[in-house]
């Protein structure tokens, strides 16, 4: 099955609803004119049931199909932008200052969004199809938030699937990976505290500057020296502050920094060995140490049944020669791990063609991807619940 020819006469429908999505982007939680717009559009649709306010801010429509009874199958988009300042110079660039659709989640709504209308218009399955609209997947947990909120229970959905832009991968084709994906990502904060006093005699002091230049260079232990080379953690220290004057030893300094692992059992490691390494160099440099390690996205991982499938069916959208099974993981993170936690899935990735890439001031979803993403979650809707 090609590329669906309703999709393609939708695209530039849906390219005006992507480009007055990306001219007001909303940050995490705060999504309301966007869930607005969804919900609108949903109703315009003929959507069965329309549930806003799930996560605080997310949407859910379900579809039924007209061939009878079935199972209910969840597609996944995210909502929110990024604080970022626009540097594109499209002319449907963000209105917003400081705010900007950086990672695509304009185009991921709105080639839902022209899903759905397909859906509603054909209803060629059995069963229902769950579109999820969620806020907050840049560091705010809102795919957690929906599912702590029933959505699973509530709408009795089985399956759940995503799919993400990738800039660098040729338009019109797809990758994905069974098991690990996307990296969890956690955080942490260290204050070192010694005894200040004057920069012109050190050893009247304990210095923490010095403990902390020790502690970032003995955190690399743990990815060098302490995990198998073949599996993959990332320890890396961003900021660093303290001290106010070029001649004093500050009383402390404050570090945080992130954690990248593809393995729960890395994950506990690098928890348990940051505060260890932390501690013990400080102990050694006379200072005192604290810290606070916090857990944040789990593991994307693939469910190997379901991954096959969406293979399968991104074979029956594109061809086999557009599909790679073998997606490098990533040590980003995604939140639509809560999701996959909760229920079996996968999560796809879609190129977006030769673009600068995500989280970039330059950034821009590319509207010519629309038609293949909406024959995706159309082709994977009529597959899925087949009749």
């Amino acid at each position: 099955m090609p590329i669906l020819n309703r999709a393609s006469e939708l695209q530039p429908e849906v390219a005006e609803w992507r480009r007055h999505l990306h001219q007001n982007p909303e940050l995490l939680y705060d999504v309301h004119g966007t869930a607005a717009f969804v919900a609108d559009k949903l109703k315009e649709f003929g959507c069965d049931v329309i549930k806003t306010g799930l996560g605080r801010t997310g949407v859910v429509g379900i579809i039924k199909g007209n061939r009878g009874e079935g199972p209910v199958v969840g597609f996944r988009a995210d909502m929110d932008a990024l604080p970022i300042h626009e540097a594109s110079g499209k002319p449907w660039a963000s209105k917003i200052p400081g705010k900007m659709h950086a990672c695509g989640h304009d185009g991921h709504t709105a080639m839902l969004l022209g899903a759905a209308k397909y859906l509603a218009e054909t209803r060629n399955f059995k069963g229902s199809i769950a579109v999820i609209f969620q806020p907050a997947e840049e560091g705010g947990g809102g795919a957690r938030e929906m599912v702590e909120d029933g959505m699973m229970d509530i709408f009795g959905i089985s399956q759940v699937y995503g799919m993400h832009n990738h800039p660098g991968m040729n338009v019109g084709t797809f990758s994905t990976r069974k098991g690990a994906v996307m990296a969890a990502a956690d955080q942490f904060d260290i204050e070192i505290v010694g005894r200040s006093g004057h920069a012109a005699q050190p050893h009247k002091s304990v210095d923490p500057v010095l403990a902390a230049a020790h502690v970032v260079v003995a955190l690399q232990s743990i990815a060098a020296r302490e995990t198998d080379p073949l599996k993959s953690v990332v320890v890396t220290v961003t900021t660093i502050h303290g001290g106010d004057a070029y001649n004093v030893i500050p009383d402390s300094v404050k570090l945080t920094g992130t954690v990248r692992t593809l393995l729960p059992e890395l994950r506990d490691m690098a928890e348990a060995r940051i505060g260890e390494i932390v501690n013990g160099v400080a102990l050694a440099m006379g200072a005192k140490a604290k810290v606070t390690y916090k857990r944040g996205y789990p593991v994307t991982i693939n469910h190997e049944a379901e991954t096959e499938f969406s293979l399968d069916v991104l074979r029956k959208v594109v061809g086999p020669h557009a599909v790679s099974d073998a997606f490098p993981p990533a040590m980003g993170a995604e939140d639509f791990s809560y999701m996959l936690e909760a229920r079996p899935g996968s999560f796809v990735f879609i190129g977006n063609g030769d673009t600068a890439n995500l989280h970039n001031s330059a950034y821009d979803f590319n509207d010519e991807i629309i038609p293949y993403g909406i024959s995706y979650w159309v082709t994977l809707a009529e597959t899925a619940l087949a009749a």
